[in-house]
């Protein structure tokens, strides 16, 4: 992985708004439809033009925009054996800290749009059963920085932690059971993103956001237990994986709300720090977890480790100014030192494909901020 010399470095959390085709085909192909070489022509091209985008942007460190994924989790019901729509009886429960507000909920959801994505669970042994779909991702993603030639380019893949916390358990005996056939089942699909020359981006909301959504029963004693099983799961399916080649993402939900149940970061950080990555992806833009930054003056950020901060808010369409990215970017610089740092984005602006509030545009926008307040920052760190 590529870290930031003589400049500061950029990058997002991997997802992007999809094209309006690309979301016809992922559409069609999660309610049963085939995928056929019109849809997968329609995906490659997508991934080629929004490679291009982020390359022209000024993005350093690009990803596929997740264009070929419904979500960046539930995916996996593609991939591996034992998930079915017919095991999922139940609708989710509201995050801990919406469901006292009805009333809010219901408008959001009108904003925001009917999520996409089928509701499956897990009802029989986890396996993996068809990588084909990875290697069209591998595939179109090598031809689409080839022609591009990003400084550097990353993949994402769901935590065995997030699987289980999206896709209900119907099978297994007990949670920890669970756990580690996902972490056993997605090994493949960690070696294959590094073997294929990419740095591979973990997604671990498990360790932040599950606690008021999927554990919100829990008390923190006990998720911090839970979440302490789920990274030693992730380390035995990355073993033989370099951590040089790995960033993992945390966050505490990309959707605007009170936020107020969220877990502080300093509760899970040695957790976090404990994962087999170089690199840390942090939410600390938004106005629930941008004062966190602060904590790092107290915990050292051990020396093999990296930050990738959010200095760019992704659940709103505010953009952000030039001045106050370089701000945020400065401040962790100071304290974990300027080659130690990649500016990215708090979350990612397609985490669910077709929903959300964001106009992809402005997205775009809030992107080219990202690209001139680090342009600012790297100004300031190196005169």
């Amino acid at each position: 992985m590529k870290t930031s010399r003589g400049r500061i470095l950029t990058t997002h959390v991997g997802s992007l708004p999809r094209s309006d085709a690309a979301l016809a085909v992922l559409e069609a192909r999660e309610h049963g439809g085939s995928a056929d070489a019109t849809g997968e022509r329609i995906l490659r091209d997508a991934v080629r033009d929004i490679v291009a985008r982020q390359v022209e942007t000024g993005i350093d460190v690009v990803s596929d925009g997740e264009t070929s994924k419904i979500s960046y989790a539930t995916y996996v019901h593609d991939r591996l054996a034992g998930f079915s729509a017919e095991g999922n009886t139940e609708q989710p429960r509201p995050h801990a800290d919406l469901a006292p507000y009805p009333d809010f909920r219901n408008k959001m959801a009108a904003l925001t749009g009917a999520r996409r994505f089928k509701r499956v669970a897990c009802i029989g042994p986890v396996s993996l059963a068809d990588r084909s779909a990875l290697d069209r991702d591998l595939l179109n993603m090598r031809a689409a920085a080839d022609a591009a030639k990003p400084h550097d380019a990353f993949l994402t893949a769901a935590s065995p932690g997030v699987v289980a916390s999206f896709l209900p358990n119907r099978h297994y005996k007990t949670h920890e059971a669970y756990v580690a056939a996902i972490a056993d089942a997605m090994r493949e699909e960690y070696r294959a993103i590094v073997a294929a020359g990419f740095a591979l981006q973990i997604d671990c909301p498990d360790l932040a956001m599950s606690r008021h959504s999927a554990f919100q029963d829990l008390s923190d004693a006990d998720f911090l237990k839970c979440i302490a099983q789920h990274a030693e799961a992730l380390n035995h399916a990355l073993a033989g994986v370099s951590a040089e080649a790995v960033r993992i993402h945390v966050c505490w939900g990309n959707y605007e709300g009170p936020h107020d149940h969220d877990i502080d970061l300093a509760r899970v950080v040695n957790t976090v720090l404990g994962i087999k990555a170089q690199a840390i992806a942090l939410e600390a833009a938004n106005p629930r977890h941008a004062h966190e930054w602060a904590i790092w003056k107290d915990i050292k950020l051990p020396d093999d480790k990296i930050l990738l901060p959010g200095v760019i808010d992704t659940s709103t369409n505010y953009v952000e100014h030039p001045a106050l990215v370089a701000e945020r970017i400065v401040r962790f610089a100071n304290i974990v030192g300027r080659s130690r740092v990649i500016a990215g984005t708090d979350c990612g602006f397609g985490t669910s494909a077709g929903h959300g509030k964001i106009d992809p545009e402005i997205a775009w926008k809030k992107l080219a901020a990202l690209v001139a307040g680090a342009k600012l920052a790297s100004r300031q760190l190196w005169r």
